[in-house]
């Protein structure tokens, strides 16, 4: 049984390199066995499932239907088999940690903190995304994203690193040359840059009569990221509304101006970092929110 154990899970291991490395022959290289092994090994797995698990063309190499969900429960398998390993391992924090950030935040806060954590952590291999899609931590297989904004509902845990007021801001060129809004009203006259994303907030909040109401805006560009519109405040393209942690500097150095400041809601962005939950949660993830929840108390946002 044991002799039976060993080889399924050097054929999974195998079968999921080639998927990885999108080829039998690079996955030879990856793993010290000549394609023809590599090869007669996937023929094995294949004949003793029953299933066709890749689609073989000369030219391109490509998953089945029962490939596509081998392929998904061979990565659950290999991930809980490491979570074991790290639950046995007496407390030890190491193996390949995946985080994925948004590419603003992650250049800002999450690079700049990393050094001491793999300076305390010598044993753990970052792998680290910086992207500004929102992705799906099982089908990524990413052990840690940090999210922005309001979260979804869902079965993630999450772990709030801070939070930062919202700021209406131009560039002092825009401004000049449109004027400068005194009041909510008069941003009808302005070119005004929103997200185009679904979770985007239909209007901007004022504080108004006592109460907060949203204005609905309007103007030439809509972007699906906060540095994107950062840049194109800088360049003079209109208005824009983001966190204050996106634009601290450049306000600070007077690059950006902020508006209608006496009408904002002082709502606030917040910031989470998000795993899966359910089950022994590995050491390497523990440490690290630990480590970016201590950093953001050291460096609080703006």
């Amino acid at each position: 049984m044991a002799r039976i154990l060993m080889e399924r899970s050097g054929e999974l291991e195998v079968f999921l390199r080639v998927v990885q490395e999108g080829g039998f022959s690079a996955a030879a290289r990856s793993v010290g066995l000549t394609p023809s092994a590599v090869s007669k090994l996937i023929t094995r797995l294949e004949k003793r499932l029953g299933a066709r698990l890749f689609m073989r063309t000369t030219r391109a190499l490509s998953l089945t239907e029962e490939g596509e969900a081998y392929h998904r429960a061979g990565q659950r398998i290999l991930r809980e088999l490491d979570d074991a390993e790290q639950a046995a391992a007496a407390g030890a924090v190491r193996g390949r940690l995946h985080v994925n950030a948004s590419i603003p935040f992650g250049s800002q806060y999450v690079v700049p903190a990393l050094p001491a954590f793999l300076a305390r952590y010598p044993d753990v291999l970052v792998d680290l995304s910086l992207t500004d899609d929102v992705v799906d931590l099982l089908a990524q297989k990413t052990d840690v994203a940090i999210r922005t904004g309001d979260l979804p509902d869902s079965a993630l845990l999450a772990h709030k690193l801070g939070q930062s007021r919202r700021v209406l801001c131009a560039s002092p060129a825009y401004l000049q040359a449109r004027g400068t809004p005194r009041t909510p009203d008069e941003l009808g006259n302005h070119d005004c840059l929103t997200f185009n994303f679904r979770r985007a907030r239909s209007g901007w909040p004022f504080r108004e009569g006592g109460g907060i109401a949203p204005r609905v805006v309007s103007g030439g560009v809509q972007v699906n990221n906060g540095e994107t519109m950062k840049h194109l405040l800088l360049q003079g393209v209109g208005i824009g509304r983001l966190a204050m942690w996106h634009v601290a500097a450049e306000l600070k150095a007077g690059r950006l101006v902020a508006v209608l400041e006496k009408y904002n809601p002082g709502d606030v962005e917040q910031i989470h970092a998000v795993h899966v939950g359910g089950g022994q949660v590995p050491h390497r993830v523990r440490a690290f929110i630990r480590h970016m929840v201590d950093a953001m108390k050291a460096s609080p946002l703006p």
